[in-house]
Order: C-alpha cells, then sequence, then structure tokens
C-alpha cells in the first residue's frame, strides 16, 4: 500500500517523541488549516477554552491550506514530531484511516478518558462519514460545511436578474452567468472553488449518480472511478465553453476563487457554507442559493455530504495529554460553541442540539439562507451514491483530476478527454496504492 509513504511509515512500530510540560498545565497542540475570519473563530474556541479551566492550554498553530496541513502533519509524524491533534479536510479521512496506528480513534480518546460518547447527539451524516462500518467515530468533525451557492445581489441587479431568485439548476446558472457577462454588470458571471469537490464528489451525491465503484470507497478500498458519465462530461463541457469568454472564470484548484468574488469580479459563486465568514465581513450585499442541480439528474436534488474538516487525534501521546484532548472536544460539543461555530462561520453545527437551539433563536428567520447548507444535508436518506467518497488516496485522484481539467479550460483538450484521462490515470493511482 503506497500512501505517499505515510503507509509505509505507520506499517512499522514508531514511536512519537512525546514531551511534558514543565508547568502544571498540560498543552495541546492544535495544527489547522484556518485563514481569515475562520481562523478568528479558532483562536477565540482555544481561548475561551483555555480560560474556562486550568489543567490544559490548548495551541493552535496554522499549518497552510488543507493539503499543505495533512502533509506538514505525515512529514511531522514521520519524524517523530507530531502534533496532539491535527485538522485533516474531508478528503484525507481515508488516508488517515489507512494509517492505523499513527492515530488514536477520537471515541477511544473519549471513552478513555471517562466520558460517555452518544453518536445520537450528532448530526447522522457527519458522524456517519468519519466512523468506521462499526460505527466507531474515529475523528472529531469540527468544521462540516455543504457547499452553496452565493451571489452578489447588486451585480444582478445591474444584470436585471431577480435579486431574490438565485438559480436553482446548472442550466439556469450558465444562463445567469451569460447575462451578467453579456450586460456587463461585471466582468464575469460565474465562478468556483474545488471544482473537484464540488463539480465531481457533490455534484454526484446532489444528483445521485455514481461518483465510483463499491459506494463511492466506503464499502471498500478497490473502487474504479464512473466520472467520465455523460453527465459529468456534459457538466464539464458546458464550464470549458463558458470559460472560452471568461463568462466562467477558473480561480484555482482550492478556495482561490473566492478573492474573485470578493473583489465583485464575477457575480455567481459556489463555495462551502464555510465560506461564509470572509463575505459577510466584506460587506457585500450578498444571497445564498441552495447548491444547483442538473435537470436530467432523476431524483435530484438528493443530498449533500459533509465536505470541510475534521479533527485527528495521533497515537502514542500521555494519557494527560488524552485527557486535554477529551476535555476540549468536550468543550466543543457544548451546546453554545456550536452554535457560535455555526453562526460565525457558516459551517453545519455538528450537534442537534445546537441545530435546535439555534432554530428556535430566530437566526435562519433573520438570516435567510444559512439553514440552506443543512438542509442540502439532511434532506433526505442517504442513498448508495450520496453518502459520500473515501478513497485511501483521494489528495492524489484529486491533483490528476485538477490537471486534467486545467488543460481544458486551456483548450487543449474536450472535456469528455479530460474526464476518461481522469478515469484511466486515477483507477491506475488508486491500484497502485492499495497494493495491487
Amino acid at each position: 500500500m503506497k500512501l505517499f509513504g505515510f503507509a509505509a511509515g505507520v506499517a512499522a512500530t514508531l514511536t512519537l517523541l512525546s514531551t511534558t510540560s514543565a508547568f502544571a498545565v498540560t498543552q495541546i497542540s492544535w495544527w489547522h488549516a484556518m485563514t481569515g475570519a475562520n481562523a478568528e473563530v479558532v483562536d477565540k474556541i482555544a481561548k475561551d477554552f483555555n480560560a474556562s479551566q486550568s489543567d490544559y492550554e490548548i495551541l493552535p498553530v496554522f499549518k497552510g491550506t488543507y493539503p499543505e496541513t495533512l502533509n506538514a502533519g505525515i512529514a511531522a509524524f514521520r519524524a517523530g514530531q507530531a502534533p496532539d491533534i491535527i485538522q485533516v479536510f474531508d478528503v484525507g479521512t481515508g488516508v488517515m484511516m489507512a494509517a492505523e496506528g499513527a492515530i488514536k480513534p477520537v471515541a477511544d480518546v473519549l471513552t478513555s478518558a471517562g466520558m460517555t460518547f452518544d453518536k445520537s447527539q450528532y448530526l447522522p451524516g457527519i458522524v456517519g462519514y468519519y466512523s468506521k462500518p462499526d460505527g466507531t467515530m474515529l475523528s472529531f468533525p469540527y468544521n462540516s460545511s455543504s457547499p452553496i451557492l452565493y451571489y452578489n445581489k447588486d451585480i444582478f441587479q445591474k444584470a436585471g436578474l431577480d435579486v431574490n431568485n438565485p438559480p436553482k439548476t446548472w442550466n439556469e446558472v450558465w444562463e445567469a452567468a451569460k447575462k451578467i457577462k453579456a450586460s456587463g454588470a461585471a466582468s464575469c458571471g460565474y465562478t468556483s472553488t474545488w471544482l473537484t469537490w464540488i463539480h465531481l464528489e457533490a455534484f454526484a451525491a446532489w444528483n445521485d449518480v455514481s461518483y465510483g465503484t463499491n459506494q463511492n470507497g466506503l464499502a471498500g478500498t478497490d473502487v474504479e472511478l464512473k466520472i467520465n458519465a455523460p453527465i459529468f462530461v456534459n457538466h464539464f463541457q458546458a464550464l470549458a465553453d463558458l470559460a472560452k469568454d471568461g463568462t466562467f472564470k477558473y480561480g484555482g484548484r482550492t478556495s482561490e476563487a473566492k478573492q474573485i468574488f470578493l473583489a465583485g469580479e464575477c457575480g455567481i459563486f459556489t463555495e462551502s457554507s464555510g465560506g461564509l465568514g470572509d463575505i459577510v465581513k466584506s460587506g457585500m450585499n450578498y444571497g445564498i442559493g441552495q447548491l444547483p442541480y442538473d435537470t436530467d439528474a432523476k431524483g435530484a436534488p438528493q443530498n449533500t455530504t459533509p465536505g470541510g474538516a475534521s479533527l485527528w487525534v495521533f497515537g502514542n501521546k500521555s494519557d494527560e495529554e488524552y485527557k486535554g484532548v477529551a476535555a476540549f472536544f468536550s468543550y466543543l460539543s457544548k451546546t453554545e460553541v456550536q452554535e457560535y461555530l455555526h453562526q460565525k462561520s457558516g459551517y453545519l453545527p455538528v450537534t442537534l442540539a445546537a441545530y435546535e437551539a439555534t432554530k428556535k433563536s430566530g437566526f435562519y428567520d433573520k438570516n435567510p439562507g444559512r439553514e440552506t447548507p443543512i438542509l442540502q444535508m439532511l434532506g433526505k436518506a442517504p442513498t448508495e451514491n450520496s453518502k459520500g467518497v473515501r478513497l485511501i488516496n483521494l489528495p492524489q485522484v484529486r491533483d490528476i483530476e485538477n490537471e486534467e481539467f486545467e488543460k481544458m479550460l486551456a483548450g487543449q483538450q474536450t472535456a469528455q478527454q479530460a474526464l476518461d484521462n481522469a478515469v484511466a490515470r486515477g483507477n491506475k493511482a488508486i491500484q497502485e496504492a492499495i497494493g495491487n
């Protein structure tokens, strides 16, 4: 099994260096990937936890983008200097699950500290994704998200579009984007972060079509990609066609396109619900709509799957450090903390109590659209196509997909060629990763 050299390291018996603080307070290191408004939320949560008790001190450390943070954690583990807690984006779940011995399941961390873990308190779609088939929760879902549509109301008004009626289907997005561009209301009509997540993985779930075999990898590691089916090809060809005159503007592989939208260059934007904080902070006159669906998909929309990230605990730490981690996760589960995280950042509350409390407070009535990502995830019971995507080398497969998309957007190949190449290369990488 080849996981960027990670699984080879965790397969061997390694002892992590453990540092015991000379002070009475046990320090707990937390590596994260949050920037902007979301980094401010991290710092406040850590500060408030530290002030709430005197035994433990959470030390948040920014380690770069999601992929950079995961790579930093892998390198630190191999060097025997892993942090106590690391934030890993949903794509890295398969990588971490395969690293037995490197991590300590969150359920074990909590129960060993004498705390009762009741998974029924958490949103089922979220806790299910971060758990083993037997229900054991492996990581704590700190910042779960769902992709949604944002739009600039001022640009909509200038383009003659209905500011109270955001596009609900992808065809409506394409038409609205063309109108924005043609009217001169903005230099581009539409942009998006995370093409691999929003336009492949979430697209598959929301439209109830298969991303790959074996329930998209949740039922087994031997997966064949199905992303060159006609529904994907037609969708990406539409993006490629819109990119020719700048109606669609590509920002980058992760969240770079957010700056394009914040700058007012594009009128429509698909992004994580967790991107809300920076949009609010910008002062933009914005609106929120559900993730668009494909009109050719029967039964769409279905349900979205958890994006964002979760908190993983490294193995071979001291009992006192694990007690501190458990205390912090217990604090994060508090209703008032989850309400703050949800309302401030746009990420989903991970507990049902926090969701109900937010609803009861009238927050959603005062802030239209803010319940949208939760309703998307909970609206229908998941099918085999909509439980999520879990590959043991999904970050590598995403890189392959992005390479092919960038060639397509540069006019070097069609959508059919891009997705055929992504399937062939991705399948080969998956087989190599599982040792076949």
